[in-house]
């Protein structure tokens, strides 16, 4: 399988711009769905460049993972725990006793959202740059 991380990290980039765009739109439920997204693409990117498999979709687990070969800042696994909590409830009406997502979560939500996604995809673009530096370095 051919080595795709920046890929997986453009699209990272794109989604997290798409996040906010929705946020502006006042859909903050999907803004918050997007910048979780954002966030696991940003990780499974790193996977990615190390030759990992990457299995589900929570960005807490993969960090944990993760955590075994990179050292992960614990205010990273925070605000992914905060990210993991739109990953359902953002989308399904069943995830709330009553109502649709909309009426739960608001613009502070998806501003919360963003910045731990952005966060997270600024330390995993710096994992990246330093794989690539110490490849370029490598006879």
């Amino acid at each position: 399988m051919p080595e795709r991380s920046r890929d997986w990290i453009k699209q990272a980039w794109r989604d997290l711009d798409s996040a906010r765009a929705q946020m502006e739109d006042g859909f903050f439920e999907w803004s918050c769905f997007i910048a979780q997204q954002a966030a696991e693409k940003a990780i499974k990117a790193i996977y990615q460049k190390m030759g990992a498999e990457a299995w589900g979709h929570s960005v807490t687990d993969l960090l944990k993972v993760s955590k075994e070969k990179i050292n992960v800042p614990d205010e990273l696994v925070d605000g992914a725990k905060q990210l993991d909590r739109f990953y359902i409830p953002a989308r399904y009406p069943n995830s709330w006793a009553t109502g649709i997502p909309a009426e739960y979560i608001d613009r502070k939500d998806a501003l919360n959202a963003i910045d731990n996604s952005e966060k997270l995809l600024q330390f995993c673009a710096s994992i990246l740059a330093e794989q690539d530096s110490a490849e370029r370095k490598t006879p």
